[in-house]
């Protein structure tokens, strides 16, 4: 039996709902299923103006043709773009029911719109601090990877939503090897990209300037790289990341290893915002996301772009079609 995508529609008062009613409205893969509040949906439904019909879909049941609706209450009313905490545990819950869903074999894959970290703190777990570390934790999955693709610009991160004054103490040898084993693992597996062309970001300015900018470069980065390169790995740098983003050189690779999140992340998403798609890498199922937050000031305007979704609807679809999870995708 053919297995659906699952999309969760994120925090119900962002703009996670009009992206999942955006989607229903237009082509759809073959058979999705939208986890969320079924009266936030049509209340969103209304104020936008848009006529979707999501039948009613639960586990067990066939995989729908086209877009249905797993129920999944909000926990409390919810008005456009005014978070509440009220709301965190649902949301949190929706989350396990998709992430459950994948490791089961209920879903092919996992698709997310955007929810609201401090939402799901306040109220739901303190401990939150994103989609990435939530799904590793349900997975029980110790190490995994954030990468944002724009078309050929994918960018992997070595630490993800971390303060920048913890992110040297982040970095050592066996974390940066597993980040980099994980990164080839994936775009090798599930990107068909045989042997994959990495370029690796210094953590200082100039990439230490030879240590008298830092000793991070000289202490970790290089001879991990080194070693991992004695294993076959196709790997280039430490570079600055001040030239790192140069045309001729990012043709060169397959892939960019930022240290940290806000050291690759501009450049990705000027790239290409709102057309980019969040990809977590180590896990044992395929989720993708929005490059994007909830924009709560969004909510219900109908000036919602619905692109990144659509990116990564059909880049998990694609990647379930590789997998072989999803015959019907």
């Amino acid at each position: 039996m053919s297995r659906p995508l699952a999309l969760t529609s994120g925090d119900p008062a962002g703009i996670g709902p009009d992206l999942a009613l955006a989607l229903a409205a237009g082509d759809t893969p073959p058979s999705l299923v939208i986890l969320g509040d079924r009266d936030v949906l049509n209340a969103r439904a209304a104020a936008l103006g848009l006529e979707v019909t999501l039948p009613d879909w639960a586990p067990g049941e066939p995989a729908p043709a086209g877009a249905a609706l797993w129920h999944c209450p909000a926990g409390a009313p919810v008005h456009a773009g005014r978070p509440d905490p009220a709301t965190g545990a649902g949301t949190l819950n929706m989350l396990k029911r998709a992430a459950d869903g994948c490791l089961d074999g209920t879903f092919a894959a996992m698709v997310t719109a955007p929810v609201a970290k401090n939402v799901i703190c306040e109220s739901a777990d303190p401990t939150f601090t994103g989609h990435t570390e939530f799904l590793a934790e349900r997975a029980g999955v110790d190490q995994v990877v954030m990468m944002l693709a724009a078309g050929d610009l994918r960018v992997a991160l070595a630490t993800t939503h971390l303060p920048l004054a913890r992110v040297p103490e982040a970095i050592t040898d066996t974390t940066l090897s597993r980040v980099l084993t994980i990164l080839r693992d994936d775009l090798r597996a599930k990107f068909a990209l045989p042997r994959p062309r990495i370029l690796v970001l210094g953590l200082n300015p100039h990439a230490g300037e030879g240590g008298h900018l830092g000793r991070e470069e000289l202490d970790i980065i290089i001879p991990t790289l080194e070693h991992l390169r004695g294993e076959g790995f196709d790997l280039t740098g430490p570079v600055p990341a001040d030239t790192a983003f140069q045309p001729e050189l990012l043709e060169r690779h397959d892939a960019v290893l930022a240290m940290y999140h806000d050291q690759g992340l501009p450049v990705l998403k000027y790239a290409g915002f709102g057309e980019a798609v969040n990809v977590t890498l180590g896990l044992p199922f395929i989720r993708t996301s929005v490059d994007h937050g909830t924009a709560f000031d969004l909510a219900g305007s109908g000036r919602v772009r619905a692109g990144s979704l659509r990116a990564a609807t059909a880049l998990a679809a694609d990647l379930a079609r590789r997998a072989g999870t999803e015959a019907a995708l």
